[in-house]
């Protein structure tokens, strides 16, 4: 047997950098020049932009400097980032969900506004939309002079949009839209809604420009997650739109479902970024939080709670990098983001619960972002496909069998 001093000097090379509680992994090395730029330049922003202003702006319960916001991010390139063409940065997937989770490191509903502009809006109009419609719509989005929003969930469908109820006619050359939307995130500030509807040719999309009489957008009110996030209910009432509204590749109810598979990929690396701050602040207060004489953090109980949640937050960050890089070489699978979403979600809101026992009665106090991240990621847990749905998508793909309807 070799001895010590005889082992391949890479064997333990780690040691001499030292132990980082903040990358315990050494993930930042699986990562290019490139998207460490945009990590950081989001990073800046978010540490500029809303983390002064966004305790206050959830204990209120708006978002009020949204245009500006959205403008900003448009000027950064984070709208529609992964796209093609028409003003959007073609950036990579992975550098896509680096943006995702440093915007939700500081909120779930900043993330959100950037998620249903360019994973929902800008990519069913770039996916499923004409030339025409792309050249007026995508430049304005991706600069962030105009906000889009996604119109699939109902009041009495959410889980099974199969079951819609608004409806498309023809009429002449025109289609006229009834029924309502809801939920719907950016709604009420939207210069645009992408609307699904039922039609006697299956479901289909449309392109919904505010104003058009007949449509309405009122802001949901009384929100106990995502606080500082616009979500809205829409109402069609005989809304008649030109031939020319509807998105002629958005046919049957694989389009808007291919949206949501894209937008979910977003989710997988955003709730890391909201466990990382809770686990970031947990690991900070148990260093210096005193009780029986001494740092709470040297208490085997809170090490123990510490290292399961530096464990469930890098393991979800591998893979999200691992569907990431999947996504970007075009091998990435609905089934595969479902479990991405299920496992991260899931284990993001372990780590913030975890970070809040942490805490103690400090833990529920807006002064610190961890029950605010708590309760936002409840709405991640079930937007977009509640972990029950994941859960069941998973079983088919495992067992070839249908449990859906059963």
């Amino acid at each position: 047997m070799p001895s010590a001093s005889s082992a391949p000097s890479g064997d333990l090379a780690g040691r001499s950098r030292g132990f980082d509680p903040g990358d315990p992994l050494g993930l930042d090395e699986l990562l290019d020049a490139e998207e460490l730029a945009v990590r950081d330049t989001v990073r800046r922003w978010a540490a500029e932009r809303v983390l002064p202003r966004i305790a206050d702006w959830y204990e209120r319960g708006e978002l009020p400097e949204i245009r500006e916001l959205t403008r900003e991010l448009g000027a950064l390139g984070a709208l529609g980032m992964s796209l093609h063409g028409y003003g959007c940065a073609g950036a990579s997937a992975v550098s896509y969900g680096l943006t995702c989770l440093e915007l939700e490191a500081a909120d779930s509903g900043i993330r959100s506004l950037v998620s249903v502009q360019g994973s929902l809006a800008m990519y069913a109009i770039h996916r499923f939309g004409s030339e025409e419609q792309r050249r007026e719509w995508l430049p304005r989005m991706a600069a962030g002079e105009v906000i889009g929003c996604f119109g699939l969930t109902e009041p009495d469908h959410g889980s099974d949009p199969a079951g819609m109820r608004t409806r498309a006619e023809r009429r002449g050359g025109d289609w006229v839209l009834t029924g309502r939307k809801t939920w719907i995130t950016n709604g009420s500030v939207a210069g645009v809604a992408v609307v699904w509807a039922r039609t006697e040719e299956g479901v289909r999309g449309f392109l919904v420009p505010a104003g058009t009489p007949g449509f309405a957008a009122a802001e949901i009110r009384h929100k106990g997650s995502l606080r500082a996030s616009v979500t809205s209910e829409l109402t069609l009432d005989g809304v008649r739109l030109p031939a020319a509204a509807a998105l002629p590749e958005g046919r049957g109810l694989r389009a808007p479902l291919g949206c949501l598979s894209h937008a979910r990929h977003g989710i997988v690396w955003g709730a890391m970024g909201a466990a990382r701050t809770c686990f970031e602040t947990a690991l900070g207060y148990a260093r210096t939080r005193e009780q029986f004489g001494r740092p709470i953090g040297g208490f085997q109980l809170t090490q123990a709670k510490l290292a399961d949640m530096a464990v469930e937050l890098h393991k979800g960050l591998l893979l999200a990098w691992h569907l990431g890089r999947r996504l970007d070489a075009g091998r990435l699978r609905p089934e595969q983001v479902s479990f991405g979403k299920l496992n991260n979600v899931r284990e993001a809101l372990g780590i913030c619960r975890a970070a809040r026992t942490i805490l103690g009665a400090n833990g529920i106090s807006l002064e610190y972002p961890v029950m605010r991240h708590m309760a936002n990621l409840e709405s991640v847990l079930t937007y977009e496909g509640t972990s029950e749905m994941h859960q069941l998508v998973l079983g088919k793909a495992l067992t070839g069998l249908d449990a859906f309807r059963g």
